[in-house]
């Protein structure tokens, strides 16, 4: 644990919309993710957390900031080897469990397509016990190998989703809101199944989500994100119990409660940026209460 297993440094992620037009989607982030940890990524949609996701593992090419992931740094150019590291020990979870998975291939392909193109296999009998061991792990039989995407209930396809990303047995998962297309009983299955599994192999997790309920339960260390900036950043239970952002309390007085008497008499609190920012340098509080610059 002395060591990170992923550690950003000032990650920056831009999209040139036209000449004189760019889209700022994430601004000076940082944070570490620890070996067997979970990492909880939250904030309102659009606050930038899945692009976050996609630039650690290279779908996005980073437009500014250094990223090391496994002691090596995977930002800028990649070699050869670094890039079959990066890819055989860094796995993603897809928020829309249809579209991320081939419609024309079996789930057998699908899971498998990893194993074929490392080589983690050394014959057509191995693949296929691994195939059918990882699908008994997520909840599934080896006989579903056989069937189509279509074929599969939500909940189901998204266990396939887990399934072809644990088969590469990788030391970090990035889950991108793999949970929110769900039904609510689903989802809590889907998270006791990703903490069972992390408990077996001892993977990390960074978990993004808007849901902070299910957040709360995952993760043992909280990033807040707000217009791809991240405001604040602890362990859950500082973060729940003693937020120091306003955005942050925002967001956790947004959290509906089961007792309907309290939350008759509940107020929300509301949070404006631009308001908040200049409030922060009229009344001169020091930089350190916030982590925008």
């Amino acid at each position: 644990m002395n060591e990170p297993l992923l550690k950003v440094e000032n990650l920056h992620q831009h999209f040139e919309i036209s000449r004189n037009f760019k889209i700022k989607a994430v601004n000076g982030v940082s944070f570490e993710i620890y070996p067997g940890e979970t990492y909880g990524l939250v904030g309102e949609s659009g606050s930038g957390k899945t692009t976050i996701g996609r630039s650690i593992i290279r779908l996005y090419d980073p437009t500014e900031g250094q990223i090391y992931f496994n002691y090596k740094k995977i930002s800028g150019n990649l070699s050869h080897k670094t890039q079959r590291m990066l890819r055989k020990n860094m796995q993603m979870i897809f928020q829309d469990p249809m579209s991320s998975l081939n419609p024309r291939k079996k789930i057998g392909d699908i899971i498998g397509e990893g194993l074929d193109i490392h080589g983690l296999y050394s014959n057509l009998k191995e693949r296929n016990k691994i195939i059918g061991d990882i699908l008994q792990k997520v909840g599934l039989s080896p006989a579903h190998a056989q069937r189509y995407p279509h074929q599969f209930s939500g909940g189901q396809r998204q266990r396939v989703g887990i399934a072809r990303a644990l088969v590469m047995n990788p030391k970090l998962i990035i889950a991108d809101e793999c949970i929110s297309a769900l039904d609510v009983s689903i989802q809590a299955q889907v998270v006791n199944l990703m903490k069972d599994i992390q408990d077996d192999t001892q993977c990390a997790y960074l978990f993004i989500a808007h849901d902070l309920s299910m957040v709360k339960y995952i993760s043992d260390r909280i990033g807040v994100l707000h217009k791809g900036y991240l405001v604040e950043t602890g362990t859950t239970k500082e973060i729940f119990s003693n937020p120091l952002h306003p955005y942050t309390k925002s967001l956790l007085s947004a959290v509906p409660l089961p007792n309907p008497r309290i939350e008759k008499n509940r107020q929300l609190i509301n949070y404006n940026l631009e308001t908040d920012y200049q409030n922060c340098i009229l009344s001169k509080i020091t930089e350190t209460h916030f982590v925008l610059n």
